[in-house]
């Protein structure tokens, strides 16, 4: 895993991949994604370039709104992820859900809503937009919901709309997913197909990340394979969950063995 972090000249780079080692605390980057040209990449931020994508701004926003709780590191999808690495990919897909849960805070970077100012908290004229906003609709960002501890909500001009707690009968309403999971109850209280509902409305771009985007909430591990296709991608999440079922000792034998 590799962090964000600015320098003393206001520079973006990345630290050094922390492997097995004590990784320091960090702010982590729930957005949805644009058109690929417009995201700053892994190799922008190695060769210092980018900062003139559209994509740079929540990068931006999530340096500075990190500073200001106190933490140094952060990490974006985007650019923290070398993907022309076949295996770094597969790895960090396997282990997205985990990064979101262990990160101090998550920022949710709504770039389709808006407020003027902080008039329009109170009053929440940005109801009906939230509600509507293309976050709700992708795959990924699911898991970016439910893992986190802490998951802040904040407008594309900055403006903090709530949290996960003040907003959990909302988010209830927009999502469906009980209450006591947003709460933070272990996962394993949900069964398998529950836990695959709650992602039945969303969307990705590459149909095999549908299935991939819901390794971290069934607790799966499985190799990344793009190109085998949806339905693959989900015969092998079903199959692996069976295997798994079928490894479990029964109650006879678990009562014998204790």
């Amino acid at each position: 895993m590799r962090l964000l972090e600015y320098n003393d000249d206001g520079e973006l780079s990345l630290t050094k991949d922390f492997v097995g080692g004590e990784i320091p605390k960090y702010a982590i980057l729930s957005h949805t994604w644009g058109a690929d040209t417009e995201e700053v990449t892994y190799r922008d931020v190695i060769d210092g370039t980018g900062k003139n994508k559209v994509g740079y701004e929540k990068i931006r926003f999530c340096g500075e709104q990190a500073r200001r709780d106190g933490l140094y590191n952060f990490w974006v999808d985007t650019c923290c992820i070398n993907k022309s690495s076949d295996r770094e990919l597969s790895e960090a897909i396997n282990s997205m859900f985990r990064w979101y849960r262990k990160a101090s805070k998550c920022y949710v970077y709504l770039a389709d809503v808006s407020t003027k100012d902080q008039i329009d908290l109170s009053l929440q004229p940005w109801g009906a937009a939230f509600g509507n906003s293309r976050w709700f609709t992708r795959g990924w960002t699911l898991q970016e919901l439910i893992a986190p501890p802490s998951v802040e909500f904040f407008c594309s001009n900055g403006n903090r709309l709530g949290d996960k707690k003040s907003l959990e009968g909302r988010l209830h309403k927009i999502t469906g997913i009980p209450v006591s999971a947003l709460r933070g109850s272990p996962l394993s209280e949900f069964s398998f197909e529950e836990r695959i509902s709650w992602a039945q409305i969303r969307e990705t771009k590459r149909e095999e990340d549908k299935a991939y985007s819901l390794l971290g909430i069934v607790d799966i591990s499985m190799p990344v394979i793009y190109g085998e296709g949806g339905e693959n991608a989900f015969r092998r999440l079903n199959r692996e969950w069976k295997d798994r079922l079928d490894d479990l000792p029964t109650i006879s034998q678990a009562t014998h063995n204790s």
